[in-house]
């Protein structure tokens, strides 16, 4: 399956209301802001998203919104991955017929598969839809690692996986993917502190949390580098390594909601068992925030 994802992809957050319903009128506004940013697509229902606590209906509609408001100038990957391959089938198949453009999916997490059950997962989520499939590997959330034997096993079974976003933390681990997989696989990195030097071994991308914030930012660093412009893209990348950590203070989206909540865009609220951003750390962002765009002028 000839589909490149490459480029730059935003994690969508999902806005709520003080009582717990999701602000669709901010979220509508919200991707319309990412489109205006340049980004490629955006990526709803994924961990940024807070998408353990959406019910289906919920999931199925934001990926509905996210095409509506698109109108095909942005692409959308919609996050379906779970820790029951039944489940996970069923949500892929959702939202491919809701109009998303690919699916993403996250290795799945507490009950610990082998690495034969991971492949088996995979391939039946990818069988069961005609779209891309992006793999979703983020240990440090899953409590497993998607070995790259696996990973390539799976590309051998499953024609429409056509890339991996990696969020190992380990730029080691993109550059064994590119040198196994070469462009049998897009790498995307998950992890925008990381994307500069992902790319440089031959990452495709990055889906991004700080997009959110500042997709035309994040975008230029991406494209440049892309374009193999790396010093130009070193240059515009460095300010923004503060933000990127910055929005990790505490348990994501919460900094990116707090931030968001501060322009004036949505409300900071998010769903339990996540608590809203202390004052501690609402006062370190911002302060981040705001050395990083008095810098950028």
């Amino acid at each position: 399956m000839a589909t490149s994802l490459a480029g730059t992809w935003t994690a969508l957050v999902t806005p709520f209301t003080q009582d717990g319903a999701i602000d669709w009128g901010a979220y509508e506004a919200l991707v319309e802001a990412q489109i205006r940013g340049g980004i490629t697509g955006v990526v709803p229902c994924g961990t940024t998203g807070e998408s353990p606590t959406l019910d289906r209906e919920e999931q199925i509609e934001l990926v509905k919104r996210a095409v509506s408001v698109s109108k095909g100038r942005a692409k959308v990957l919609a996050g379906t991955g779970t820790n029951s391959t039944r489940s996970t089938i069923a949500a892929s198949q959702a939202a491919e017929k809701a109009g998303a453009d690919g699916v993403m999916i996250v290795v799945p997490y507490y009950n610990k598969p082998t690495q034969p059950g991971m492949l088996e997962h995979f391939r039946a989520a990818a069988a069961a839809v005609s779209c891309p499939v992006v793999v979703y590997n983020i240990p440090g959330r899953t409590g497993i690692d998607l070995a790259p034997e696996t990973l390539a096993r799976l590309c051998d079974v499953a024609p429409n996986v056509v890339a991996t976003k990696e969020a190992t933390g380990n730029v080691l681990r993109a550059q064994e993917l590119v040198r196994r997989l070469g462009d049998r696989l897009e790498v995307l990195s998950g992890d925008d502190g990381l994307t500069l030097a992902m790319i440089a071994v031959g990452a495709r991308g990055v889906i991004s949390v700080t997009t959110n914030l500042y997709p035309a930012e994040v975008v230029r660093v991406t494209q440049l580098a892309l374009d193999g412009k790396f010093e130009e893209a070193r240059r515009l990348h460095l300010p923004l390594c503060p933000v990127h950590e910055i929005m990790f203070v505490e348990a994501n989206p919460a900094p990116a909601k707090g931030a968001l909540a501060h322009r004036g865009v949505m409300q900071a609220h998010v769903r339990g068992p996540l608590a809203p951003l202390s004052d501690a750390a609402k006062a370190r962002v911002l302060e981040v925030l705001a050395t990083y765009e008095a810098a950028r002028g």
